[in-house]
C-alpha cells in the first residue's frame, strides 16, 4: 500500500487533516456553533464550481485545477459572512447557516453546469475521494494545516477566553471582533482541506466527533483538544487503509468509525458511573445497617 504514489498522498492529507481538524472544532464546540463548518461546506461547492469556471477560461488543465483555491475563497467568504450576521444580529446564525446550506449547494450545481461539468464532478468533493488527491493537493493541506495549528494552539488562550465568554473577553481588552472573525477564517480554512478527505457533506464531522469523544474522557479543555486530535488523526488513517482493500468511500467509513467509538465510550463511561454510583450508596447504606 505505501508504494503507491496515489496512496502515500492520500495518507499524509488524511493525518494532516485528522491532527488539525479537531482543533478548530474544539472551539466551535465551545462556542455552540458545531454546525458552521456543514454550513461553509456546503458553499464551498460554489467554489469549486467557480474554480471550474476559471480554468476554462484561463485554459487550465485539469478542469478542477482550481477547484481548491476556488473552495478557499469562497468558504472565507461564506465564514466571514456568517461572523458578520452574527455579530449584528440581523438574523439568527442559524438562519444563516441555513442560507448558506441551500445557496451553496444550488450555487454549485448550476455553476459547475455552466463550466461543462456535471453534478457527477461534484461527487468526490461531496463525500471524498483518494483518487483524487494530487501533489498539489498535499502541498494546500500541508501549507494550511500548518497555519490552522500555528493559529489554533498559539492563541489558545485567547481563542479559549472567547469561546468560554465573550462578553468578560471584550471587558479584558481583547479583540473580540478580531477573534471571532479568526476562529471562522480557521473553520474555513478546515473545510478546504478536509473536503478531499471526508467530503464537504461530512466535514463538519471530523472537526466534532472526536471533540465530543474526547469531551467524555476528560474535563480539561486542553486536553480535550489533545485527545481529539489524537483521535482524529487515528481515524482518518484507519479509515484510509480500509478503503484501500473495501470498496467503500473514505469520508463515510471515517465517520462511521467516529461514531462508533463515541457510542462505545459513551457506553462505557455510562456502566462505570452506574457501577460507582451502586457503589456509594451501598457505603452509605452499610453504617447505617449496622
Amino acid at each position: 500500500m505505501l508504494s503507491s504514489p496515489l496512496m502515500q498522498r492520500a495518507l499524509v492529507v488524511a493525518l494532516l487533516v485528522g491532527f488539525a481538524a479537531p482543533i478548530v472544532g474544539t472551539y466551535l464546540v465551545q462556542r455552540g456553533m458545531a454546525l458552521m463548518g456543514d454550513g461553509i461546506g456546503h458553499v464551498s461547492l460554489t467554489g469549486v464550481a467557480l474554480g471550474w469556471l476559471a480554468a476554462g477560461w484561463f485554459g487550465i488543465s485539469p478542469n478542477d485545477a482550481l477547484a481548491i483555491p476556488g473552495a478557499i475563497l469562497a468558504s472565507l467568504v461564506g465564514a466571514i459572512l456568517i461572523e458578520i450576521v452574527r455579530e449584528h444580529g440581523r438574523t439568527g446564525g442559524d438562519v444563516a447557516l441555513a442560507m448558506l446550506f441551500y445557496g451553496g449547494i444550488a450555487g454549485g450545481v448550476l455553476l459547475i453546469r455552466i463550466a461543462g461539468g456535471t453534478t457527477t464532478n461534484l461527487t468526490s468533493y461531496l463525500f471524498g475521494s483518494i483518487a483524487t488527491v494530487s501533489t498539489a493537493d498535499v502541498w494546500y493541506t500541508v501549507i494550511l494545516a500548518v497555519f490552522i495549528v500555528l493559529v489554533g494552539i498559539g492563541l489558545r488562550g485567547a481563542l479559549f477566553a472567547l469561546s468560554h465568554d465573550e462578553e468578560f473577553s471584550r471587558s479584558t481588552g481583547l479583540p473580540v471582533r478580531l477573534l471571532n472573525i479568526l476562529v471562522a477564517v480557521l473553520a474555513a480554512l478546515t473545510v478546504s482541506v478536509s473536503m478531499r478527505v471526508v467530503g464537504v457533506l461530512l466535514v463538519s464531522a471530523i472537526m466534532i466527533v472526536p471533540v465530543a469523544i474526547a469531551q467524555l474522557l476528560s474535563t480539561s479543555f486542553v486536553h480535550t483538544m489533545r485527545i481529539s486530535q489524537g483521535i482524529g488523526a487515528v481515524v482518518c488513517v484507519a479509515g484510509l487503509i480500509i478503503t484501500y482493500s473495501v470498496a467503500a468511500s473514505p469520508g463515510a467509513t471515517i465517520v462511521v468509525i467516529l461514531i462508533a467509538i463515541y457510542a462505545i465510550v459513551a457506553f462505557v463511561r455510562s456502566i462505570a458511573g452506574m457501577r460507582s454510583r451502586h457503589a456509594t450508596s451501598r457505603s452509605q447504606e452499610c453504617p447505617a445497617h449496622a
